[in-house]
């Protein structure tokens, strides 16, 4: 199957395309083009020339589209998700899942771009602002260059479209190799709203020469980017005075206080550490337990690790399947045998079975190992023992990463210290960090990056304030 990009409301070429193999069964899916920096630089001036037309919309009008999207979403439910589990081997339930929080997404993006207000400013609240009448409002900021990563290819894709259209911005996208089938899929079903053409264009290809082209471009006011810190470090040094989003991943921590029902707490140790095969940005990676708890932490959270079903991502019952690469599943293997030859005990897992990276726990694990230290972006969980709170918030803080973090407690002044004390951009109190609803702010601390989404959040991101004063003297 030859697919092809979009731009300006249309299905363009390239002469050269590359194969799209299936994570799962290895097959050839699709050949995807890959645009020379001239295509991509096309694609910026249709943004460009596309940004009067979208400005010019109403809220109303830019609701109404994104209520479209949502809905053609909601009418393609079953062929959205398939998408997913075929070019990312998510497990279906958890693609199913995905395309009902993209919906979601899209419509918390329509209710917000009703919303998109600025202020009064109290102009006599100075010494010399008698007379002056003073407001902000919300502009568009022009061309938003998106670059998504492959482990939410709708909805994190929502989370940048969504927004830079709310806002009444254009957009160029820049898909994940592994997962541009759903990029396109998103397109197909944009051509169907009223967008304007040219407000919306996907295009394929390398990092470098798409990626680099819409950082480098004059054009692009903004670039909202997720994924690698060193390719985000990089962005943001290439980028000079154009905006940057960057959502760089983590190495989440969980603390499990003493005295708390941990009947409750497995269940959800197991989905964040294992759902999407850990391929997270808040996957659950680091879990420190207070000694009290330890043992019968781990007998039962190795329990339900060991009854999770693994195989093909399209069976309903399926919740484990091939990582998005063969070579990020050596990588892995390789990681737990340095944790191992450094001390670390494998509880489960730690081994290829049937194209399928196992389910990994590893306790007694070195704070600087790269299991531990490193965004391990794989099925593998480290429990480490506690003797207190303390030693848990330490061990936490204990990293260049900050996106969420978790404690189990029923001590609501530890839950008051833990929430002020961790270093990161959010806290979630009796939950695990992998936790997330598509409204609320998103975003971390360090190497974490910089900026927040939840469509509020990064729909202001994606304007520019502008102050009107009005001296009637």
């Amino acid at each position: 199957m030859n697919k092809q990009y979009y731009v300006n409301g249309e299905w363009k070429s390239s002469e050269k395309t590359t194969e799209l193999k299936s994570p799962h069964t290895k097959e050839v899916i699709a050949h995807i083009p890959q645009a020379t920096r001239e295509e991509v630089e096309q694609a910026i001036e249709v943004a460009d020339y596309a940004k009067k037309r979208m400005a010019e919309l109403t809220a109303y009008e830019r609701a109404a589209i994104l209520e479209q999207i949502a809905q053609l979403f909601a009418d393609n439910r079953q062929k959205a998700a398939t998408i997913i589990s075929l070019e990312a081997a998510k497990p279906i339930k958890y693609a199913l899942g995905e395309i009902d929080r993209t919906i979601e997404t899209y419509k918390f993006a329509a209710e917000e771009a009703k919303r998109l207000t600025g202020e009064m400013i109290p102009m006599d609240a100075a010494k010399n602002g008698a007379n002056r009448f003073g407001y902000t409002i919300e502009q568009p900021i022009g061309v938003v260059g998106a670059i998504t990563p492959f482990n939410f290819p709708q909805n994190l894709v929502a989370h940048k479209v969504g927004p830079a259209i709310a806002a009444g911005n254009t957009i160029v996208l820049k898909p994940a190799s592994q997962t541009p089938l759903s990029a396109l899929f998103l397109a197909e079903l944009i051509d169907q709203t009223a967008l304007p053409k040219g407000a919306f264009n996907v295009i394929t290809g390398s990092g470098r020469t798409v990626g680099d082209a819409l950082v480098e471009s004059d054009k692009v006011k903004m670039i909202t980017f997720t994924g690698s810190p060193a390719v985000g470090i990089g962005i943001r040094n290439k980028a000079g005075l154009k905006k940057v989003a960057l959502e760089l991943g983590s190495n989440a921590g969980l603390i499990i206080d003493k005295d708390v029902d941990l009947s409750q707490i497995v269940p959800k140790c197991v989905t964040g550490a294992f759902s999407n095969q850990g391929q997270v940005c808040i996957s659950l990676q680091r879990s420190y337990v207070m000694e009290e708890l330890f043992d019968e932490f781990i007998e039962q959270f190795a329990k339900a690790t060991k009854e999770l079903v693994i195989g093909n991502p399209l069976e309903e019952t399926t919740d484990v399947s091939a990582m998005i690469h063969p070579g990020e599943q050596d990588r892995a293997v390789d990681w737990v045998q340095e944790a191992v030859q450094n001390g670390a005990e494998i509880v489960t897992g730690g081994k290829i079975e049937n194209g399928v990276f196992m389910p990994t726990i590893l306790t007694n694990v070195s704070p600087t190992l790269k299991v531990s230290c490193q965004e391990v972006f794989a099925p593998i969980v480290v429990v480490n023992r506690i003797s207190s709170v303390e030693e848990g918030i330490e061990a936490i803080n204990d990293s260049n990463f900050g996106l969420q973090a978790g404690i189990f407690t029923n001590d609501i002044q530890t839950a008051f210290k833990a929430s002020k004390q961790l270093e990161v951009g959010g806290v979630l109190i009796n939950d695990i960090p992998t936790y997330r609803v598509d409204q609320m702010p998103y975003g971390g601390v360090k190497e974490s990056g910089t900026g927040k989404e939840g469509l509020k959040y990064a729909i202001h991101e994606m304007t520019e304030t502008k102050l009107v004063v009005w001296n009637h003297n």
